[in-house]
């Protein structure tokens, strides 16, 4: 399997792209911070690849991904994992944080796609994008409207790829509650959030049970990742979820 893995310098992409790897997967690491990938792909191990690709820039994700198609000879998986999440109430919430949010969550994984298109064709290959409970599962999280929004708009987008190339696999990865790897594997979703208001959001979407309390085992969510790719557009998976298990 020929991987192209979006987002791989942290996170959840971080550890997708690197149990790729170690599942036999020939893999290229794209994200922006070229430090964090060298690091990722050394951890990867192999002949893993590090592409620097800001998915906010078209010029940028046609060069990365033609990069790793030549490298790798070719593309059979792609995955999306990289996303923002700003934490503020709707009426806080400026222009400019939905211009972010949707350029990363949204019109990223369209032009990502769009570069990776002829050649997911050719192999008649698979492509997964992180989806979240907020978006389908659940009511809206308050202070994570704009997040939520996003991610229910590219729900749609993976739909609509899906319609005018039904030859290639995409699947949308519906995911709880998971923190990551260790290290430079942990999510970093919500460093950037002002610590008042997580914490008093925090309580209304336990109070509303959004939050299950437990968490997803990171290999276990690669293992389903992996099972997804290797099955190729023959295995027709348009979602999938993976939820924690609530505690007893």
């Amino acid at each position: 399997m020929r991987a192209v893995v979006v987002g791989a310098s942290s996170g959840l992409g971080r550890c997708i792209g690197i149990g790729l790897a170690r599942r036999g997967a020939s893999v290229a690491l794209l994200a922006r911070r070229q430090e964090r990938l060298d690091d990722a792909a050394a951890e990867a191990g192999g002949d893993a690849l590090a592409i620097t690709c800001d998915v906010r820039d078209e010029a940028s994700c046609r060069a990365a991904v033609a990069d790793a198609a030549a490298r790798l000879g070719g593309i059979d998986a792609l995955v999306y994992a990289t996303a923002v999440g700003p934490l503020a109430r709707l009426a806080e919430t400026d222009a400019e944080t939905w211009r972010q949010t949707f350029d990363t969550n949204v019109t990223g994984a369209a032009i990502v796609t769009r570069a990776a298109i002829d050649a997911l064709t050719t192999s008649s290959g698979t492509a997964v994008y992180l989806s979240s409970v907020s978006a389908s599962m659940t009511p809206p999280w308050p202070g994570l409207g704009a997040y939520g929004v996003s991610k229910a708009a590219l729900d749609k987008l993976v739909e609509a790829w899906r319609v005018e190339h039904p030859t290639v696999g995409f699947t949308r990865l519906v995911v709880g509650d998971c923190a990551g790897g260790e290290g430079p594997s942990m999510t970093e979703f919500a460093n950037a959030w002002d610590t008042d208001l997580a914490v008093e959001l925090g309580t209304q979407w336990v109070e509303r049970k959004l939050i299950s309390g437990s968490l997803i085992d990171v290999e276990h969510l690669v293992d389903i990742v992996f099972g997804v790719l290797r099955g190729g557009a023959s295995l027709s998976l348009p979602s999938v979820t993976v939820t924690p298990r609530p505690p007893a």
